[in-house]
Parts: C-alpha cells; structure tokens; sequence
C-alpha cells in the first residue's frame, strides 16, 4: 500500500482531493488477533511433537529407518553439492529480500524481522540446552542423532529457525516468487540434512515451528505495521471505478464495539458532478475487531444462532452486496448499492447512494412517533416475506432521513434463506430495541399491528437475553442497576418514615400520659408485658410498611414488560425460553477444573497402598465422623446468629445438611448462599433482610477466617522457637497475599470486577449488622457458631490423620487449623463443586509441608476427612433437600 503515503494527486478537473481534517489518525502497528492465533497454534504443535517424540519411541525410530534407507542410494556428490548450495542461499535469499524492503523503504518489516530471528535463536539455544541436561531420553533420541566422532547432534538448528521467523515475520510468505524460493531452498537443506545423518525428521519439524511461532509472537507482541488504506487511497479507489471525488468527509457515530466494529469505516465523499456517495471501507483489521467476542459466542450458542466469527474480505464484500441487492428486491427501504473494488490486498470499499438522515438512537423520544414504528416493522416484514435475517435491528441500523423514510442499513451480518428461528429471533431484538424508546405498550402495538399477533407471540420463547446483541444486553444490565438502586433507595424512605412515625408516637405517648409511682410498683409485670407486645407491634407494622413500600417501588425489567403485553393479546402463546447456550462459561471452566483434579486424585489414590487404609484407627474414623456431624449443628449457629427474626434451629440443621447436596451441583460459596437465603424467605424473613443476613454471615466469617488463619499461623512459627516469632512460611505467606491484594487493587479492570462482586454480595450488610449488634444473645450465638465450625473442621481432619497415624505424629492443632484455613480457602474460590481438587491437593500439600507428615499417610487422611464432609453427606442432603422442598422451606 505504497500509495498510502504519496502526497495527494489532483481530480479531473483540476481540485485537489480533499480529505475531511478530523479523520481519526490510524494507529502506526496494530495487534492482530489472528498473529495471536497462529501463536497458540503453534505451541499447541510443538507440544505434540515433543509428545509423539516422548511417547512415540518406535513410531519415530521406525520413521528415521525408513528416511535412511530410501535415501541411501543418494549419490555422496550430489548430496555434498545440494548441501553447500542451500547452505549460502538460505542465507542469501532473506539478505536479498532486505536489500529489496529497504530499497523500497519498508524498513519496519526487516526491523520485525530481525527481532523475530534473534529471538527464536535465543529459544532455540534454550531449547538445545534443555533437551541435553534436562529433557527426558526418549526425546532427546528422537531429537538427536549420535556423530561418528562422537556426541549427538543439535536438537533443534540454531540457524534454520531465525531464518524461517525471519522470513515470516517480514511477510515473504504473502510474495509468491520469494515464497516459492525461499521454501525451496529450506526443503533442499532439511533434505540433505536427513540424507547425512545429520538431523532426524522431528527435529526439522520442531524447528520449523519454533520459527514459525516466535514470528508470530513477535508481531502480536510489537504489533504489526498498519496497512488500513486511508481518505487518500479511498479518493484514488474512487477515481479508478469512474467516479470523480472531490471530498471525503469521515462519517461519526460508529462505535467501536465487538458487535459492531466489522461494519467498517464510513465516509460522506462528494463529488464534481452529482448528489454525493456513501462509502464504507472494511479491512482486515476492523474484520479482526471482536474476534474473540463472535468465536465464543460460536462455541457457546448453537449454531443456528450464529453466524460465521471468519470470513474473507471477498467473502464479506460478496455478502454485504447479495444482502443490498436482496433487501430491495424484498421491497424494503436500504441503501442501494451502486460499486464495489478493492483497495489493496487488504482493504475493499462498498460505494451507496446517499441517505442523509439520523438514527433511531439519535433521535429525540418525542420524535418517535406511532407511524414511525410501523414504519420499521414493515421493512421487517418485507426483508422476512423473502426469508431474509437482519441480525442486527439495533437503534443505529435503523436510520430515518429527512422525509421520515425508514431505512435499514448494517446488512452485513444478515442472511438468505433463514430458517425460523433466526427470523423470530430478529423480531424478538427489535420489540426490545423499540421497547427501550418507546416502550413496550408502543413497541408490541405496531407489532402486532403489522405483523400480525401470531408472528409476534412466536418470537416469546427467543426475548432471552442471550438471543439480543451485545450493546441491547449492556443496556438492559444498566437499567437493572438503576432500576434494583430505585428500589432500594424506597425501601430505606419508608423505614425511616417508619421508624419517624413509631418515635413520634412514643414521644406523645409519654408527654400525655402521668405516672404514679405505686401503679409504677403494683403493674411492673403487667407493663413488661405490654411493652413486649408494643415492640412485636412495631416489628410487624414495620415489615408491613417495608413489604408495601417495595411492592409499590418495583419495576417489571423490559422483557417482562414486552411479554406481559404479548400475553394480553395471545394468553396461550408459548413462553417457555428456547435454549440457545450449547455451554456456558462456568460449565466450561468446571468441566476443565474438574478433568485436572480428576487426574490429581486419581494419581494421589493409585499411589497409596491398600495396606496403609486397611491398618486405619476405627476409633479415630468415629471420632471424625462425629466431628463431621457437629459441623452441621455449628452452621445452623452461625447463620441464625445474624438473623433477628426468630427462625426454626433444627429446620436449620436440616437446611445446612441440605447444603451438602447442592456443594455438588455449584460452587461451594454460591450454592450455600443461595440456599441459605431462600430457606431464610421461606422461613418469613423479608428477601432483602434475608440476602443481608446471610450477607452478615459470610462477612463476619471472612473476618473470622483471616483472624484465625493469622493467629494459628503465628503460633505454628512459635512452636519449635523459643523466641516469639512467627515462621518464614507464614511471612512469606502473607507478602504473598499482600502482593496479590495490590495487583487486584492496582488493575481497573480486577478493582473492578472485585468490588462489583463484593458490593453485589454484602449490599445491605452493614444496616443488618447494626440490628444485631442490639441483640447480644444474638451476636454471641453467631460468634460461637462459626468458632465452633472452624473447630469441628479442625478436629475432623485432625481424627483423620490420626487414624492412619496411630498417634506416632507429632502434628500441633495449630498446625491442623492452618492447612485447613489455607485448603478452605482455596477450596471456595475453586470453580470446581465443592471445590474438589482444590481442597484435596492444598491440604495434602500442607499437610506435608507445614506439618512433615508423609505423603503415604496424609493423602488417605485428606481422602478420609473429604469423605466424611463432602461426599457421604450428599445422600441425606438430597433426602434433606427434598424434605424441605415438599414443605415449601425451600
């Protein structure tokens, strides 16, 4: 793209081409996704070769065996002449091509170059060192071949890998004749390399992709030199299709957001003679533009839902063109598309007539009228009377011009003979694009009006928002912000007007009324009676006030809203959610999490001997059966310790059994506070107070979680010291976490992310804290409770490595407490159920670390003790859990 940086060349006419001065400047290197790609391709290659080497022995020496032989009747001459011919030329030929770059002044690329080749001899180097000191035998044999004086050869060669990064790094791979040449010689070296015995065929193909993938890191690391066309090569572009451009001024309001960064850059281009031209220009880099986004949702919809995350820009090009043409055939109103060419190698352009006008998203709400939204429906019934998909009918697709004309442009995404769902799935984003403008009363009515209310009551099961682009979804999650803050801020009014009302009665009731001494004296009882019902008076009509206030403050979300008013017109539509997710994020991860700990279990229980469970202590596994047992009665404790209203205790000893269950099916953190929270609304605790209740709980037990884990932690240092002092591990501990808090606290986006969560989950907390602050009985109950849960933990896995132990390890309680916080701790934020793996693997760590027990001894322990709280429970928590759920506790 030389004629990027030429200066302006002149029209037909004589005036200069003019391109509009607020253009944004293009960045000078820009990082591709696709370079990022090709580098986690090849290390995913590299990993199998250096698999098949290590567990493909025969394979790669049969292999080896076969090269020699075929290549043995090779002439010794032609052998010594073809190695010493591509020897000089894979030297010469990338020397060449600089010479040819600088020439042309394209230094940059050489600069990349030359960076990608010192680093993959640098990687190489290391690579040659590891496989000789470090490396296993098979690997080194199948990289290696022995020398006749002795030695082995390099496993990887230090001068064909800088070469080959060298050569993809400056792009010759996108020139054909330097292509053609350049790979040519490199095969007539690796050849002759074979034929001398000098190299294996797994060496080769290791080298090659080392080069290969340190290119490409290195130019997703600094970037690549940006090769998007400019206003200037649009005007020539322009010119060379028969038009004669005067201007181009760059068109605003085009976000920069994974759902719409492929659509391209824009341009109003005016010209000598005739009405001016809308032109939007699309190159590889505003294709690769949410990449990431589009292959994720590929992978994690169904495929009906999605369309393609990679297409060519000859691809892209014919579809936007096939969807113009067919839009207006259809009968709907969008732009018409006049050229089409390319603008390089890299970049084409799509030349409209121009539409002047404003989108939806830009209009005032005022503006958008009831004919307006009619308008908009019937270019959708136009484009899906011919099967034709939009996919993308967001406020600023839907442009209105001057004469109040609606027109659908963004076509690109679109597509041709679409099936049913994509259709509904179209009519179900514009009801909700609509439905935030005007809302949904307006937004079903001209629906309805249009397409009639069957086609409308068939798009129900699709108004979900996983079926609605991105920025509709961000949008709804904003208005759920401020609708939940709305809601909230109403119910703290009316418990203060509430709490206004009670003291200012209290307070007219004491100035009217006098008091003798003796009726003081004779009625004390009678009036502590009294004064106990007043109170639960109060509670009551308090809860009363809080429950109406909160019914009067909430709000249906829009979806709700949007299906209400369908429901009104079809009461029989079908309303039960399409599922579109073939898997979702947390499945994933789970999935992944738990095929590691799988294999870390299964490696752990394959090393212990049967003979270590066979001599186990029974008397030690009662004991922590028992300790097991009272955890449960410690959690009810706990729980109620935080709750001011008055709640069953062995319906609560229930519930928390009943949580065994569901630890298997979720997160441990997220399935016991959901539990907990509906058996507390279940129980008659106002949903508010009981998601702050339990919210009290799990803030008060982080506290006592990390007050525990410092205090057992400083006396495990001070157990063999005479000197008070905590150990190095627990200090190099907590540097440790204090270097992980400030990372958190020094990234937006985890500062962030962390605080949302932590504001999400203990909203309301303080206020509830301060309610059982004025219950002593209550605070100490709760204290007890979580103390006494620590302990029944503690002393469950202190049982258990008794029972294998015999009482011949010297293990400190302290100790036990430490790795116990320490594995319970990670166990919770494992995205595993019930944190298996997680918990396993910390505690047999610590276990062996902290507390020098052998490995023979602490993994059945570990095993033992996660038995007895993790997977045994699971049945009677089922049993527990349906039991509640029949009395509608749950």
């Amino acid at each position: 793209m030389g004629q990027d940086t030429q200066p302006p060349e002149e029209g037909r006419a004589g005036v200069p081409e003019r391109v509009s001065g607020d253009e944004p400047l293009l960045a000078a290197r820009v990082h591709r996704p696709s370079d990022l790609m090709r580098l986690l391709g090849g290390l995913l290659a590299i990993a199998l070769v250096l698999a098949v080497a290590a567990f493909a022995h025969a394979t790669t020496s049969g292999l080896e065996k076969d090269i020699n032989e075929s290549a043995g009747g090779a002439p010794d001459v032609f052998v010594k002449i073809a190695g010493l011919v591509s020897s000089i030329a894979v030297l010469l030929v990338p020397v060449a091509f600089a010479i040819e770059r600088l020439i042309k002044r394209d230094g940059l690329r050489i600069a990349d170059g030359v960076l990608a080749a010192v680093l993959a001899h640098g990687v190489t180097l290391a690579t040659d060192l590891w496989v000789a000191e470090a490396a296993p035998g098979t690997i080194r044999d199948a990289l290696t071949q022995p020398q006749s004086g002795g030695g082995l050869t390099d496993p990887v060669h230090n001068y064909l890998a800088p070469v080959i990064a060298y050569m993809t790094a400056v792009g010759m791979a996108r020139r054909p004749r330097w292509r053609v040449s350049l790979w040519a010689v490199l095969l007539l070296d690796a050849f002759t390399m074979l034929v001398a015995g000098y190299t294996t065929a797994l060496s080769i193909a290791l080298t090659v992709l080392i080069g290969w993938t340190v290119a490409y890191g290195t130019l997703y690391a600094v970037g690549s030199p940006n090769v998007r066309p400019t206003g200037q090569t649009l005007l020539a572009g322009l010119r060379r299709v028969g038009f004669r451009p005067v201007t181009a001024l760059r068109a605003e309001g085009v976000p920069d957001s994974a759902d719409s960064g492929d659509r391209g850059r824009r341009y109003i281009v005016t010209l000598e003679d005739g009405p001016p031209l809308d032109v939007t220009v699309v190159d590889r880099e505003q294709q690769a533009h949410g990449f990431f986004y589009r292959a994720w949702r590929r992978i994690s919809l169904r495929t009906i839902t999605t369309r393609r995350s990679i297409v060519s820009l000859r691809q892209a090009l014919e579809q936007e063109a096939l969807l113009a043409y067919a839009a207006i055939a259809a009968g709907a109103n969008a732009p018409k598309l006049i050229a089409t060419s390319e603008l390089g190698p890299d970049a084409v352009m799509l030349v409209y007539e121009h539409i002047g006008g404003r989108s939806l998203d830009a209009l005032d709400d005022h503006e958008i009228t009831d004919e307006l939204v009619r308008s908009a429906w019937r270019q959708v019934k136009a484009l899906q009377s011919r099967r034709i998909a939009h996919r993308r009918l967001t406020g600023d697709a839907i442009l209105v011009d001057r004469s109040g004309r609606v027109v659908l442009t963004d076509l690109r995404g679109g597509e041709i003979a679409a099936g049913d769902l994509v259709l509904r799935m179209d009519v179900a984003q514009l009801l909700t694009t609509l439905g935030l403008r005007v809302g949904a009363e307006r937004a079903v009515a001209a629906a309805v009006e249009v397409l009639g209310p069957d086609t409308v009551a068939d798009c129900l099961p699709l108004l979900q928002p996983i079926a609605l682009s991105r920025s509709t979804r961000a949008t709804l999650r904003k208005l759920a912000r401020e609708r939940s803050a709305r809601e909230r801020e109403a119910v703290l009014a009316a418990s203060e007007a509430a709490k206004r009302e009670r003291e200012l009665a209290k307070a007219e009731a004491a100035g009217s009324t006098a008091v003798d001494h003796t009726a003081v004296a004779v009625g004390a009882k009678a009036g502590t009676k009294a004064e106990k019902a007043e109170k639960k008076a109060d509670k009551k009509a308090e809860k009363r006030a809080l429950d109406t206030a909160l019914d009067e403050a909430r709000e249906e979300d829009l979806l709700a809203q949007i299906r209400q008013q369908v429901l009104l017109i079809r009461p029989q539509a079908p309303v039960e959610p399409v599922r579109l997710e073939r898997i979702k994020p947390r499945t994933l991860v789970s999935l992944i999490a738990g095929a590691v700990a799988a294999y870390f279990l299964l490696s752990q229980v394959a090393s212990t001997p049967l003979s270590t469970i066979s001599q186990a202590d029974w008397r030690w596994v009662a004991a922590a059966v028992l300790f097991s047992a009272l955890s449960y009665v410690a959690a009810a404790m706990s729980l109620l310790g935080f709750v001011p209203e008055r709640v069953g205790f062995w319906r609560t000893v229930v519930a928390q059994v009943a949580g065994s269950f569901v630890k298997i099916v979720a997160p441990a953190a997220v399935g016991g506070v959901a539990l907990n929270t509906r058996f507390l609304q279940r129980s008659g605790v106002r949903p508010g107070l009981a998601v702050a209740s339990v919210g009290a709980s799990q803030l008060f037990g982080l506290g006592a979680h990390i007050l525990l884990l410092l205090s057992f932690g400083y006396l495990t240092g001070t157990e063999k010291s005479q000197s008070f002092t905590p150990s190095r591990t627990v200090i190099a501990g907590l540097l440790t976490v204090a270097v992980l808090v400030l990372v958190v606290t020094a990234i937006p986006f985890m500062r962030k992310f962390v605080s949302t969560r932590l504001r999400s989950l203990f909203a309301g907390v303080v206020p509830r804290m301060l309610d059982v602050l004025q219950r002593p009985v209550k605070l100490v109950t709760g204290i007890s409770g979580m103390l006494l849960l620590t302990g029944a933990f503690v002393l469950c896995l202190d049982a258990s490595i008794r029972a294998f132990g015999h009482d011949s390890l010297s293990i400190s309680y302290a100790s036990v407490a430490v790795v116990f916080l320490a594995g319970n701790a990670l166990g919770s934020a494992a995205p595993t159920p019930g944190g298996v793996g997680a918990v396993e693997g910390a505690l047999i760590g610590g276990l062996v670390a902290v507390g020098q027990i052998p490995i023979e001894v602490a993994t059945p322990a570990v095993l033992l003790y996660r038995l007895l709280t993790l997977w045994l429970p699971v049945l009677p928590g089922w049993l527990c859990f349906n039991w509640l759920t029949k009395r509608e506790a749950l």
